[in-house]
């Protein structure tokens, strides 16, 4: 078998443990209260949810949400819609989906379409769901002033079990980085540029480099 094929199969079968166990769980106390409830999912949709040719903005991120919600309705990641909601999410840029496919296959896709397709057909929604929820910190609004003091914290995420850790490289430069469950690839910076995402709301996002992975892949 071809060395990235082999890659690939044991990158989704990793993930695809995961898939069955995503539930929301507890996260830490509110860092601030807003009372917004504008949702990320309709701040996603404002953007355009059609592939483009900018791939510094998430339309393979909203597409995999609509993915996700229209298999499977109940999913838990239809908490992104509900504005009533407090969380933090940390919003893959198409970049770093583009990244991530890299890494499973070995094929750089220049395509936006062309690269969910794959990601898709490749990881399948309950794989894909699992990977969402694990950008996800329920019960929490934490913006880019308590993000840069929560330095070491650790972070449930909304995929049971699993955690996300805050290492604070620099509070001058407001760079942060969020260590995943893979402990042999790069881990995820928060895009300095992209902090605070609907601020104001009870949801809140910052965009990131990197896909988090929920996996030692």
């Amino acid at each position: 078998m071809h060395k990235n094929s082999r890659r690939l199969t044991a990158a989704a079968a990793a993930l695809g443990l995961l898939a069955g166990s995503a539930v929301l769980s507890t996260a830490p106390a509110a860092a601030t209260r807003p009372v917004g409830t504008r949702s990320l999912a309709s701040v996603l949709a404002a953007d355009g949810d059609t592939f483009d040719r900018n791939w510094n903005d998430y339309d393979v991120l909203t597409q995999a949400v609509g993915a996700v919600l229209a298999a499977k309705p109940n999913s838990p990641v239809k908490v992104l819609a509900d504005g009533k909601v407090p969380l933090t999410a940390f919003l893959p840029s198409d970049r770093a989906f583009q990244r991530l496919a890299k890494d499973l296959t070995g094929k750089r896709y220049t395509s936006e379409r062309a690269l969910f397709s794959a990601l898709a057909g490749l990881l399948g929604v309950n794989t894909i769901e699992s990977v969402l929820l694990y950008h996800v910190v329920p019960g929490a609004t934490i913006n880019r002033k308590a993000a840069l003091k929560a330095d070491g914290a650790t972070l449930r995420t909304a995929l049971a079990g699993k955690t996300i850790t805050v290492d604070v490289l620099s509070k001058r430069w407001r760079l942060i980085r969020l260590v995943d469950a893979d402990r042999n690839d790069a881990d995820p910076v928060i895009n300095p540029w992209a902090f605070d995402i609907n601020k104001g709301n009870r949801q809140i996002a910052h965009g990131i480099w990197l896909v988090l992975r929920p996996a030692d892949l």
